[in-house]
C-alpha cells in the first residue's frame, strides 16, 4: 500500500450512498485497494492524516473552454460588443498562449478539488501537453466549425477539423492509462453543417469517442433553426447521427421537452452550467427537469472568462435555481446535486468504470475538503454542507490516479511562476498589447 488516507469522513457517492465518520482508505499503484473502518493490516508507504477532513470522489467538470482564463474579468457580461471584441482576440491566439492559459486554468480546476474536466476549444495539440504535464484527467474535443455552403462537396479527408481530430485521436487518446480522451467536437449546429456532423459523429462512434457540443447558445439560434430546417437543432442533428456515440450536450437555451426526451433516448448527457448561463444571461431548462426527462445530467463551469472554475459554486447554483424555479425548499437535495458533479459527470465521459465514487479497484481520484473551517462548524449533515457551505478553497489536497497533484497550497506538476511568467512575457502581450483592447501584432 502506497499512501493511506486516516481518520477521514468517508463520502463514498456509492450506490448506497455510504458514509463512514471516522475510515481509512488505502491507494495501491494508482487504485483504491481498501476501504475500512479499521486500519489495515498492510503497513503504507504514507500516511495521511485526515482528522476533520472529508474524504471524497473528486468533483468533474464537463464543460469548460480552459484557455479562456486570458480573458478572465476583461468585460462584465458578453453581450454583442464584446463578443465581437472576443472573437478578434481568439485569431491572435498561438498555442504557448493557449498552453499556458490552460495551464493556469487546470491550476485552478486542481486547487478547486476537480480531478477530470471537459475541454472544447481550440489548439487542442497544446492543451493535450498541458493536460499530460497537470496530471490531471480531461476529455478534450476541437472546437470544429464548417462554414461552408451546404451544396459544396465536402472533402472529409481535407476538412480541418476532421483532420485534426484523427490526428489527436491517433496521438493522445487512451494516453497515460487512459487520463486523456480524445472527444468528437463542433462548436454548434449554427456554426457548421450536416457534411460535418456526420463526420465527426461517424469518426466517433467507429473509434468509440464522446462528442461535445453546443446546442444553442441563446433562443435565437433555435429560431433559425426551426425556420430555415422545418426542425428544432436537436431533431436536426439527430437527423443526421450527430447523437449515436452518446453526446455531452451543452448550450441548452431553449430546450424544450421533446428536445429533452430525445436526447434521453440517444444516451446523451446535458451539461447544466448555471453560473455561466446566469452571466451571460441565457435561459436553459432546470437540471431536475431534465433528469425527470431520462437525461443524464452533469456540471460545468464554462469559459473561466464567465467567472471562477469552482464546481462546489455550480452545485449550489444549481440547487438554488431548481427551488427558485420550482418554488420547492426541498428540490435537489445535497446528495443529488453531490452525484451531478461526480458519478454523472464519470458517467459523461465515458470513465464511469474508473472513478466518480469510491470503492475499491477504482482509480484513486479523490480530495479532502477541510471541514475544520469557519464556515463548516458545526457539521450536522456533511452532504449538505458540502453543497451549501463549502467551496473549492476549502480543498486541502486534490489526487488523480494515486498522485498527489494539489496539497496545502502548493502544486506538485505545475510550476504555477512559470505560468504566470509565460502568460505576462508573451500571451497576453500578443493579445492585448499595450493597451487593453487596442489592436496587436500576431
Amino acid at each position: 500500500m502506497d499512501i493511506l488516507f486516516a481518520n477521514a469522513i468517508l463520502v463514498t457517492m456509492d450506490e448506497e450512498l455510504r458514509m463512514l465518520p471516522t475510515a481509512y482508505l488505502g491507494v495501491t499503484e494508482g487504485k483504491i485497494s481498501y476501504i475500512g473502518k479499521q486500519p489495515p493490516k498492510e503497513q503504507p508507504g504514507q500516511i495521511i492524516d485526515a482528522s476533520g477532513m472529508a474524504l471524497m470522489p473528486g468533483l468533474i467538470n464537463c464543460h469548460a473552454h480552459l484557455a479562456g482564463s486570458l480573458f478572465r474579468g476583461y468585460a462584465d457580461g458578453w453581450n454583442e460588443e464584446n463578443r465581437r471584441w472576443l472573437y478578434q482576440a481568439e485569431e491572435k491566439l498561438d498555442g504557448k498562449s493557449v498552453k499556458a492559459a490552460t495551464l493556469l486554468s487546470l491550476a485552478e480546476c486542481l486547487r478547486f478539488g476537480v480531478t477530470s474536466v471537459s475541454d472544447l476549444y481550440y489548439f487542442t495539440d497544446e492543451v493535450a501537453e498541458a493536460v499530460a504535464e497537470s496530471g490531471i484527467k480531461a476529455n478534450l474535443a476541437r472546437c470544429a466549425t464548417l462554414f461552408d455552403p451546404e451544396e459544396e462537396e465536402f472533402d472529409v479527408e481535407n476538412d480541418p477539423g476532421c483532420a485534426e481530430l484523427y490526428r489527436l485521436t491517433e496521438k493522445w487518446h487512451g494516453y497515460d492509462n487512459g487520463r486523456i480522451r480524445i472527444d468528437a467536437g463542433i462548436l454548434s449546429p449554427a456554426t457548421s453543417n450536416f457534411h460535418l456532423w456526420e463526420a465527426m459523429a461517424g469518426y466517433a462512434g467507429e473509434k468509440e469517442l464522446g462528442f461535445q457540443l453546443h446546442l444553442t447558445e441563446n433562443p435565437q439560434e433555435a429560431a433559425d433553426c426551426e425556420e430555415r430546417y422545418g426542425l428544432r437543432p436537436a431533431e436536426l442533428l439527430d437527423c443526421h447521427g450527430a447523437f449515436k456515440a452518446g453526446a455531452t450536450v451543452a448550450g441548452l437555451s431553449g430546450l424544450q421537452k421533446e428536445d429533452m426526451a430525445l436526447l434521453a433516448r440517444r444516451g446523451a448527457t446535458a451539461v447544466a452550467c448555471p453560473l455561466a448561463e446566469a452571466n451571460l444571461g441565457q435561459s436553459a431548462p432546470d437540471v431536475l427537469e431534465m433528469a425527470k426527462a431520462g437525461l443524464n445530467v452533469a456540471l460545468g463551469t464554462g469559459s473561466p472568462a464567465e467567472g471562477a472554475m469552482d464546481l462546489f459554486a455550480v452545485m449550489r447554483a444549481a440547487v438554488q435555481k431548481s427551488r427558485l424555479l420550482s418554488g420547492d425548499c426541498m428540490a435537489l437535495p445535497a446528495p443529488a446535486a453531490l452525484m451531478l458533479a461526480t458519478v454523472c459527470g464519470a458517467k459523461a465521459q465515458h470513465r464511469q468504470k474508473q472513478c466518480g465514487m469510491l470503492k475499491v479497484g477504482m482509480d484513486a481520484d479523490v480530495i479532502l475538503v477541510d471541514f475544520t473551517a469557519p464556515h463548516l462548524m458545526p457539521c450536522h449533515n456533511v452532504l449538505t454542507s458540502l453543497v451549501h457551505s463549502a467551496s473549492g478553497s476549502d480543498v486541502a489536497l486534490t489526487m488523480v490516479q494515486g498522485k498527489i497533484l494539489y496539497q496545502s497550497g502548493k502544486f506538485t506538476t505545475i510550476h504555477l511562476e512559470n505560468v504566470v511568467h509565460g502568460l505576462s512575457e508573451h500571451a497576453l502581450p500578443r493579445i492585448f498589447g499595450q493597451e487593453k483592447g487596442k489592436e496587436t501584432e500576431s
